[in-house]
């Protein structure tokens, strides 16, 4: 049987380099890959640390696609990043900087808090639930 896997999900940004400054600087993802195509054109790949799958950062090419960055949830947490140390990771993205809208909170399925990128998309960041 054929083996699937995601492996990119393109994320619109206004700016390659403030959203890699975000992503890399502030959220401590790894860039993977960040190769011009053309003048105004890039493929950067970012990552989270030890992850498989990543993010394609697309920059927006006209006024109808900039209208979606920020929104690609809409209004919706759109991304889930899991953590195994939820305590950890909170503390040094508030130092960072990141903006939570809901500072964690147990749940069935473990803690979760969430927080904004830096064009307003929102994020689980989730430790799970040990399972006994």
């Amino acid at each position: 049987m054929a083996r699937q896997r995601l492996c990119l999900t393109a994320l619109l940004v206004h700016d390659y380099d403030e959203a890699i400054a975000f992503y890399v600087g502030r959220l401590g993802f790894d860039l993977r890959e960040d190769t011009k195509l053309s003048e105004s054109k890039r493929w950067v790949v970012v990552a989270p640390r030890g992850g498989e799958a990543a993010l394609l950062l697309a920059r927006a090419s006209d006024a109808d696609q900039a209208g979606f960055v920020g929104r690609q949830g809409g209004g919706r947490v759109f991304l889930f990043l899991e953590t195994d140390d939820i305590a950890r990771d909170h503390a040094a993205y508030r130092a960072a900087g990141v903006s939570f809208v809901r500072d964690p909170e147990e749940a069935p399925y473990g803690t979760v808090a969430v927080f904004e990128d830096l064009y307003g998309n929102r994020w689980d960041l989730i430790e799970p639930a040990r399972r006994q």
